[in-house]
């Protein structure tokens, strides 16, 4: 399939390691048997500067930008430009960036619009942005009037509340759900281990308490 495609699309790119995106391109020179950029094929890689770049555990920002995708050799190559109603292609890798939305504050911070003082901080004004002091309080002001509200997905889909962590989001959504009335159905995860020689060192009861990024919790 690799072999005969024409154009392959990768998403959220700006988030991968540069490594990644070489290494996806010596791949498809190896399928396609071609010294070409990306075995002559097309690729569209898709991301957002202005979102997380690849995570570097520990490190620091210059380790991020090092590993970033525009840091790699791949980056200099030319792009795909219009003349005059007329694409002259100057190589076959073709990169774009897809913006998301951002709220109009997030983006005067990143071109620098906004004043700083001597230390370089912004002041943001008390319109820009609401505190609480505890999770029922950012309940409440998020989904105000849940119950008479819980039946339109316009209203539902509008509102979220983010946490770092997934124990965080799991005490959130607990407490949400007892304000809640009606009937609430649980389902657990399968909690069967397949070696039965692994039993004594991952006993249920520990894997059930695992919180990973990505895995859905043992009871939801």
């Amino acid at each position: 399939m690799l072999q005969g495609c024409k154009l392959l699309v990768r998403d959220e790119s700006t988030m991968s390691h540069k490594r990644a995106t070489e290494a996806l391109n010596r791949t498809h020179q190896d399928l396609r048997d071609s010294t070409d950029i990306m075995g002559g094929m097309v690729v569209l890689l898709a991301g957002d500067f202005r979102q997380t770049l690849p995570v570097i555990q520990r490190g620091t920002p210059a380790d991020a930008i090092q590993v970033c995708i525009e840091s790699s050799s791949l980056w200099s190559l030319k792009l795909k430009i219009q003349f005059e109603n007329e694409y002259e292609t100057r190589d076959i890798f073709i990169t774009t960036w897809i913006r998301g939305l951002y709220a109009g504050m997030l983006l005067k911070i990143d071109d620098g619009c906004l004043d700083v003082d001597h230390k370089g901080y912004i002041s943001l004004s008390r319109e820009s942005f609401n505190s609480v002091e505890n999770h029922v309080d950012l309940i409440a002001h998020v989904f105000q009037e849940l119950q008479r509200n819980l039946s339109s997905d316009q209203w539902l889909y509008a509102r979220a509340i983010l946490a770092p962590k997934s124990e965080v989001v799991n005490r959130i959504n607990t407490a949400i759900l007892k304000g809640v009335q009606g009937d609430i159905k649980e389902y657990l995860s399968m909690n069967t281990i397949m070696d039965t020689d692994l039993s004594t060192s991952y006993p249920v009861e520990f894997l059930n308490s695992l919180e990973l990024s990505g895995v859905p919790s043992d009871k939801l």
